[in-house]
């Protein structure tokens, strides 16, 4: 990343190739050698959020003083070259859905203003553990669905940032934080990557521990992360499951907490998904040179016109949203029906559009969406002899103009069916990032980032 950009104030465009802020885990040498320490790199990122929040909006709320000292404690750590984790002492941003017992946990809406939860998530209490700093409260939109939080987009303000983990993309973006904390029920993890040109990933679903997390359609909802570089990215997710464990009936990620080395695929399937029918000619232009790209130097894409298997899994996915929202409804009608029931001055006009629909729900339509849902996620899985993954764009475009979160599109299958996917910020349209999405097989995340970390080194080179 390069320095972000402001439009009114004509500073630089978006180039995926621009040197950024340096991300934690390549200081990690430099903190051992007592060249660098947690708290100065702590330090850089507090005068980073004196300089670019008060246009950003990225925090909800912020703990300096905590963080300082978990930074301090981290520093000691090092020094005697005994670090707890790969995340000791590194600065995360926490997205306000997510429990954390010494900052208020408001869920995005005035109904949970001041509400102060008696511990942290798991997921925040293990990075606790393995001394993270955790630094403040991201903004999310409402229960983290809908309407658009104040957070704007650090490339263009007048753009969005994505939603709903928004101030958390922006806030690695603006070089708040190197790592933070987003869900994604239907893009929210990896839109607003995309929009703000970061490394993030979707998992393997059921792979983390949501305990603590605000209970919006468990059957589909991720933990995800937000950083400054794939390394960041990878090693907090990855320690995060293995030390917060993973969701009922499922399973941590397996292997150690490190990074793979690169590994070029064989073989891209290359997915359209409901997103290209709305991606314009110039963006298509793009996306298709990196396939090109990749094709000359022995990468084999296929697509839906040479192979059956892959048609039948895109016509599949025509009817994607519709599936994603009564997966969604039904999920979260307890808590959302028992909140309109109690607050409804409260609410947004966003939660009450969606009590009818939810009220109506049956445990029939509920059981019709989901048994689609599992054909789909057969589908996909079929397709593992066939490639070493998937490849497509993460948004239809750079952010758009205004606050809306953005269209969800590319994403909704890789939430519905659950396999892991990565945005990669490795190009550009029109001065602003434009993310490619990377798929994998479930529970083969450490190749997905393996073979992510080649495509990084091969555009990026």
């Amino acid at each position: 990343m390069s320095d972000p950009v402001n439009r009114a104030e004509g500073m630089n465009a978006y180039e995926p190739k621009a040197p950024g802020f340096t991300p934690f885990t390549s200081q990690i040498p430099a903190f051992l050698d007592g060249s660098d320490s947690p708290r100065d790199y702590l330090e850089r990122c507090i005068e980073a959020i004196g300089a670019r929040e008060p246009q950003v909006m990225a925090f909800v709320c912020q703990n300096l003083e905590i963080a300082r000292a978990a930074a301090d404690a981290a520093s000691l750590r090092y020094k005697d070259g005994q670090p707890l984790s790969p995340v000791d002492g590194m600065p995360v941003g926490v997205k306000d859905i997510i429990e954390t017992q010494d900052m208020p946990t408001e869920y995005g809406s005035q109904m949970f203003a001041g509400h102060q939860s008696m511990w942290d998530a798991a997921c925040v209490y293990w990075l606790r553990r393995g001394g993270a700093a955790i630094i403040g409260k991201t903004v999310t939109t409402e229960f983290a669905a809908r309407p658009p939080g104040k957070t704007r987009n650090p490339w263009d303000l007048e753009r969005t940032p994505g939603g709903s983990s928004s101030g958390t993309a922006a806030g690695v973006a603006s070089g708040m934080f190197p790592m933070g904390l987003g869900t994604q029920v239907r893009g929210s993890v990896m839109r607003p990557a995309a929009y703000c040109g970061l490394w993030a990933i979707k998992p393997s679903f059921g792979c983390i521990n949501l305990e603590g997390i605000n209970p919006i359609s468990r059957g589909i909802n991720h933990l995800g992360t937000l950083a400054a570089s794939l390394e960041d990215m990878w090693l907090s997710l990855h320690y995060m499951s293995r030390n917060a464990g993973a969701e009922v009936t499922h399973l941590s990620l397996p292997g150690a907490t490190e990074m793979p080395a690169p590994e070029k695929p064989a073989r891209l399937i290359r997915l359209e998904t409901p997103g290209w029918q709305k991606t314009p000619d110039d963006v298509r232009a793009i996306f298709d040179g990196l396939l090109e790209s990749l094709a000359k130097v022995g990468v084999e894409i296929i697509d839906r016109r040479i192979d059956r298997e892959v048609d039948a899994l895109e016509v599949m996915m025509d009817d994607v949203l519709e599936i994603s929202d009564v997966l969604r409804d039904w999920e979260s009608r307890f808590p959302v029906l028992a909140y309109l029931d109690r607050s409804p001055d409260l609410l947004s006009k966003d939660v009450h559009s969606r009590k009818d629909i939810m009220a109506e729900l049956t445990a029939d339509d509920f059981a019709a969406a989901r048994g689609r849902a599992d054909a789909m996620q057969k589908a996909y899985a079929n397709l593992e002899p066939k490639a070493d993954g998937c490849i497509t764009l993460t948004a239809a475009g750079p952010a758009p103009e205004g606050m809306a979160t953005g269209d969800a599109s590319f994403l909704d299958p890789c939430s519905v069916i659950g396999q892991p996917a990565l945005n990669l910020p490795l190009l550009a349209s029109d001065g602003l990032p434009l993310g490619v999405q990377l798929q994998g097989f479930d529970y083969q995340d450490r190749r997905l980032v393996a073979q992510g970390a080649w495509l990084r080194d091969f555009v990026l080179a």
